[in-house]
């Protein structure tokens, strides 16, 4: 049986591991061509054995903040499955800083990872979509876009950022046939989170759940799950918006 992604060809950056691993084996499931770039080389080279899938997968290790590396992986990506019809921007990063005391350096390497990169991916990305009048691109944004905790400063500036250039490259690119959504998820079960409940009071993760009103945090598959509708036709009249999967965490401190 087809998938609903069958000789797609989907550009994911951050693929290695947490949500990102989980859109990449998603997408191969729903029958795409899968291309993913990220940093950790040795988690990427373990995620490809894991799948074994070499004909419809290939992995590039490489820094999504630099354009350089962007094209190389776009070209090495189109020399094995040709045009790019999907992207999902999915790398992210925080510094764990408070306005007062965080550098300028630190600000930039969480704007570069969680703003800047999407962008430039996105410029790899759209000549091809642009040229065969269709294509997707699914940033992947957070909760904290749309409401945030202490200790989140400044990936929720950034990620709010990402929602922003959604809308925007959606206007601009919605006359070619082209989709641009983000989608925002909760709390999900990944190293960052567990990194995150390890910088702050151990008792905060108990505190999290409880204000979920499904008590729990998202699986990695929940979130790729959504990142499939939406990469998919099933979701053709859909752009220019911001999904929220969350397990109604927002809803509770909706105004």
């Amino acid at each position: 049986m087809s998938g609903r992604l069958t000789d797609e060809h989907i550009l994911i950056t951050g693929g290695s591991r947490g949500i990102g691993a989980a859109i990449v084996e998603k997408c191969l499931l729903e029958g795409a061509n899968v291309s993913f770039i990220d940093l950790e080389g040795e988690e990427g080279e373990n995620l490809l054995t894991k799948l074994n899938q070499d004909s419809k997968l290939l992995f590039v290790r490489g820094n999504v903040c630099s354009a350089e590396d962007l094209k190389s992986w776009s070209d090495a990506s189109r020399k094995k499955f040709g045009s790019i019809t999907g992207l999902v921007n999915n790398a992210g990063r925080n510094s764990y800083a408070d306005p007062v005391t965080m550098t300028e350096q630190q600000w930039e390497d969480v704007f570069d990872v969680d703003l800047k990169a999407a962008w430039l991916a996105a410029r790899e990305a759209l000549p091809d979509m642009i040229a065969n009048k269709r294509g997707s691109i699914v940033n992947i944004a957070s909760v904290h876009a749309n409401m945030t905790y202490p200790s989140m400063f400044p990936y929720a500036a950034a990620k709010s950022g990402l929602v922003g250039l959604t809308r925007s490259m959606a206007l601009e690119v919605g006359p070619h046939q082209i989709r641009v959504n983000a989608l925002s998820p909760g709390y999900t079960e990944t190293f960052l989170v567990k990194e995150f409940f390890e910088r702050n009071d151990p008792a905060l993760r108990q505190k999290v759940l409880e204000v979920h009103p499904m008590n729990r945090m998202a699986k990695p598959a929940e979130i790729a799950n959504c990142v499939a509708f939406l990469l998919s036709t099933e979701a053709s009249f859909v752009t220019g918006a911001n999904w929220i999967a969350d397990g109604g965490l927002t809803s509770r401190f909706a105004g």
